[in-house]
């Protein structure tokens, strides 16, 4: 088997390059070409496209190969509920109010977020984002809940370009991040789950308007 770190880098840039739709739905991804792109072995390219089947981002049929996986309206609607359940049960269950000690790393990642916003730097936008909610999820101390939330939230990725490359709502996201900080700095429960359901709804909307 290829190393676990190469098929991981891998990995993550095809990811991106479909969230940001270098690759499109349905189009196929051909294992030669990704082994030029990224000097790899076969073996460490069909890796790869395992894992990112498994992570919904790329289907696998017999005879035609892995494409790029479209997600229908049923199908996006669907996953966005389930994440509001999983992310607002969280929001619940995060003990509040939450230590200056264990929000000084998250309130760095938002500045890296809000410093990539004011450049309009799409891809530090989406990989700040990432980090900041993977942190706040860790707060609840629930390891099944946070890897479940990780699951269904890399399975709607191709759903975020939509709302990503506007500056409303990348200034939007910001001001919900620290909505987020402030409710859990402060001990504001209710306006934690309100603002962790808010902030789903954006890229969803958008996405099934395209």
């Amino acid at each position: 088997p290829a190393a676990p770190q190469r098929v991981q880098d891998i990995v993550r840039r095809v990811e991106e390059d479909i969230v940001f739709r270098a690759y499109h739905p349905r189009e196929r991804l051909i294992e030669d070409e990704l082994m030029q792109r990224f000097d790899a072995k076969r073996h460490a390219v069909r890796q790869a496209l395992a894992e990112l089947e498994r992570g919904g981002f790329v289907q696998r049929k017999p005879n035609s190969g892995a494409q790029v996986r479209a997600l229908g309206a049923k199908e996006t609607t669907e996953l966005y509920a389930v994440r509001e359940i999983l992310e607002t049960s969280c929001a619940r269950l995060i003990p509040l109010p939450v230590k200056a000690s264990l929000l000084a790393p998250i309130e760095k990642i938002q500045r890296e977020h809000a410093a990539a916003v004011k450049s309009n730097d799409v891809r530090a936008v989406f990989r700040a984002n990432l980090a900041f909610h993977a942190a706040v999820f860790q707060l609840c101390d629930n390891s099944a809940l946070v890897e479940a939330i990780a699951e269904f939230a890399r399975r709607t990725h191709p759903v975020r370009l939509a709302t990503l490359v506007t500056e409303q709502y990348l200034e939007q996201a910001r001001g919900e991040h620290e909505e987020i900080l402030h409710a859990l700095r402060e001990g504001d429960r209710a306006r934690l789950v309100a603002v962790s359901a808010r902030h789903l709804k954006p890229a969803r909307a958008a996405y099934l308007r395209t």
